[in-house]
């Protein structure tokens, strides 16, 4: 073997002894530098933010209609109920509405039972008997129990209890009972048109609609 061939087979050796663990066993690869760069992964989406369920929906306050009942009806409507005292009776109000008269009944806690129906003449007061006159060509009574209109000291809670309000259809109430747990309402129309009744919360309160 010439010169040159062994020196580069010596140079080859030497290179394979130096790469090796000295055991001849491959050398493991460079780590690369400790404050070498990393590429950064690339941001994976981020999910929407789910809904905020930490405070409940507001409850402790009941809707402001209870109960809707849009059929109108000419005939008799009651609806029963048991109460562990006696409803009193706070407020009364008349409107007017675009198609309908509105008479409000607005209690001091809880709605009592209710009994409304279109009544012939005569129109008695209950307790004396006497007979009441009013206006109108047909008579609905709205009738409520057990229900007062009055304090325990005996004041009436409604200093309002009759007159003749210049509405289409309603053209004269009264207040014809307020005695033993019975208060009645008559209210005189110009024609015993349909009505409805709504039952509403917050204030308490018994609606009758009646058609123009």
């Amino acid at each position: 073997m010439s010169a040159p061939l062994r020196a580069a087979g010596l140079l080859a050796l030497l290179a394979a002894v130096a790469c090796s663990g000295g055991d001849g066993t491959p050398a493991p690869p460079p780590a690369p530098p400790v404050d070498a760069p990393t590429a950064a992964a690339p941001d994976a989406p981020r999910p929407p933010d789910p809904p905020d369920t930490a405070s409940p929906p507001d409850t402790a306050r009941p809707p402001a209609t209870a109960q809707v009942d849009d059929r109108w009806t000419a005939g008799v409507t009651r609806r029963e109920r048991q109460l562990s005292g006696v409803a009193v009776l706070t407020a009364f109000r008349l409107a007017r509405n675009d198609t309908f008269d509105r008479a409000v009944f607005e209690f001091e806690d809880d709605l009592p039972s209710y009994h409304i129906e279109y009544v012939d003449r005569p129109i008695y007061q209950c307790g004396s008997g006497d007979v009441v006159e009013l206006a109108g060509d047909g008579w609905l009574t709205i009738r409520l129990d057990p229900a007062i209109a009055h304090t325990e000291e005996g004041r009436p809670t409604i200093e309002q209890r009759s007159g003749t309000p210049r509405l289409p259809t309603v053209v004269e109430y009264r207040l014809i009972c307020d005695f033993e747990g019975q208060v009645e309402w008559i209210l005189g129309v110009a024609s015993p048109n349909r009505y409805r009744v709504l039952e509403l919360q917050a204030p308490t309160r018994l609606v009758v609609d009646i058609q123009h």
